[in-house]
């Protein structure tokens, strides 16, 4: 039975996946005509001027960032007027300089846990336009990589079996 239903299986000619499918995982599909994400879709010969980029960092974390510095800040201008950084000890001064570097360090924490996303912008019908946003490089790689193979088909369609078409030039002798 099985040997009937795989004599029954429809077999592509070579050469049948030339317009086709890239890359396609839900929500994103990459042919060699069109780019779509989500409702978007877009032709790849009307895209121009790609280019990448990383996207905001979070807010959570630099509205945490911001009010920790203000904090910092405010307590060491109140110690200022108030006379108090003049009977400070040596260690207190260690804890003040420990805590100037908190939001630094709240910045580079805030990067780990919620990385800014990966941008995919480009020009199209003359307006730039942020065409794909992933926080998995993986996945951003694999579409810019689908995007540039689209472009480059596009690019070259004109080009394929041009030297079999060409009549080369030949000296008279």
């Amino acid at each position: 039975m099985q040997t009937r239903h795989r004599a029954n299986r429809r077999t592509r000619p070579a050469g049948a996946g030339e317009g086709h499918l890239l890359y396609a995982r839900p929500g994103i599909v990459v042919t060699v005509a069109r780019f779509s994400v989500g409702r978007q879709s877009y032709p790849i010969a009307e895209l121009t001027h790609l280019r990448t980029d990383r996207g905001p960092h979070d807010r959570f974390a630099v509205r945490v960032v911001a009010a920790t510095a203000a904090v910092i800040g405010a307590t060491g201008v109140l110690l200022g007027f108030t006379g108090g950084l003049e009977r400070l000890t040596a260690g207190a001064y260690l804890a003040l300089g420990a805590f100037a570097v908190l939001p630094v360090l709240l910045a580079l924490a805030g990067d780990w846990w919620r990385p800014p996303p990966y941008e995919l912008w480009g020009w199209y019908r003359g307006v730039e336009t942020l065409l794909f946003s992933s926080d998995d490089q993986g996945q951003f790689d694999e579409v810019t990589a689908a995007l540039d193979r689209a472009r480059d088909r596009i690019r070259y369609a004109d080009w394929e079996g041009a030297a079999d078409r060409a009549d080369p030039w030949r000296p008279d002798r």
